[in-house]
C-alpha cells in the first residue's frame, strides 16, 4: 500500500524475530531468530492478500465485508492468518533496520516527539475537564473536540509568529544563528500560556493598529 511504519515499540528487548528458511546461517542472529515464517501461506493467500489491499487503497470496502474477510466467528480466517505472517516478516525487517542504524532511529522519533509534543499542548489547554468528553451526544463531543483543535492550532500559530520575529530581529542585527539550531525549535511550547484565572479578551491599542508586541530585553523583569 506503500506506507512504511515506524513505530517505537516499548518492548523491544522482547520482541520476536522471523526467518524465511530454517536453515540458513544468520550468523550471531541464529539465536535471535528462532522462528520461522510460514511463506507456503503466504502465497497460497497472496492474491486475496492483494485484493484485500486494494480495497483499503481505494476505500471502496464494507466494514462487514472486511470483518467477514479477516474472521470467521471466534477464528482468524486464512487470509488473516496469512496476513499475520507476512507482518511477522514486516516487523523483523523493520526491527533489523531499527536497531543497526541510530539515523533511522532519529528520524523515526522526531515525528513520534512532535506529536507527543502537540498531545501535551491539547492537555494542557483542556484542563478544566482533565481531557474528558463529558458532552453526552455527538454533536456536543465534536463542537467540543473543535474548540480545542481552534485554541490549541492558534496558539501553535501565535508561537510561531513571535519566534521568528526575533530571529529575523537577531539576523538583522549581525548575530550568528544556526540554521541547525533553529530546526530544533518547537512552536509547541506552552510555559508562558496562561490556562488559569481570569481571561481578558481586551487587546492593547498598538496591537489593535496591527503592530506587534514589544520585544523582552534580557534587563527586565519577566
Amino acid at each position: 500500500m506503500g506506507y512504511q511504519f515506524s513505530p517505537r515499540i516499548s518492548d523491544i528487548g522482547g520482541a520476536r524475530f522471523w526467518r524465511i528458511d530454517r536453515t540458513a546461517d544468520y550468523g550471531a542472529l541464529n539465536g535471535l531468530a528462532a522462528h520461522t515464517l510460514n511463506t507456503r501461506l503466504i502465497a497460497t493467500h497472496w492474491d486475496e492478500l492483494l485484493r484485500l489491499a486494494g480495497s483499503l487503497t481505494l476505500g471502496v470496502f464494507q466494514v462487514e465485508s472486511l470483518m467477514r474477510t479477516l474472521q470467521q466467528g471466534q477464528r482468524p480466517t486464512k487470509v488473516a492468518q496469512a496476513l499475520q505472517e507476512l507482518g511477522r516478516g514486516i516487523k523483523t525487517l523493520f526491527l533489523l533496520h531499527y536497531i543497526s542504524d541510530p539515523a533511522y532511529r532519529r528520524r523515526s522519533l522526531t515525528p513520534l516527539n512532535r506529536g507527543e509534543g502537540r498531545h501535551r499542548r491539547a492537555r494542557v489547554v483542556f484542563h478544566g475537564q482533565r481531557g474528558e468528553l463529558r458532552q453526552r451526544y455527538r454533536q456536543g463531543q465534536e463542537d467540543q473536540l473543535g474548540a480545542l483543535g481552534l485554541v490549541v492550532n492558534r496558539s501553535v500559530l501565535w508561537n510561531t509568529i513571535y519566534r521568528d520575529r526575533p530571529r529575523t530581529h537577531l539576523r538583522a542585527d549581525g548575530y550568528a544563528l544556526q540554521d541547525a539550531d533553529i530546526a530544533r525549535l518547537s512552536p509547541l511550547g506552552n510555559a508562558h500560556l496562561n490556562v488559569l484565572g481570569r481571561y481578558s479578551f481586551t487587546l492593547a491599542e498598538p496591537v489593535l493598529r496591527g503592530e506587534w508586541r514589544p520585544f523582552r530585553q534580557p534587563d527586565q523583569d519577566d
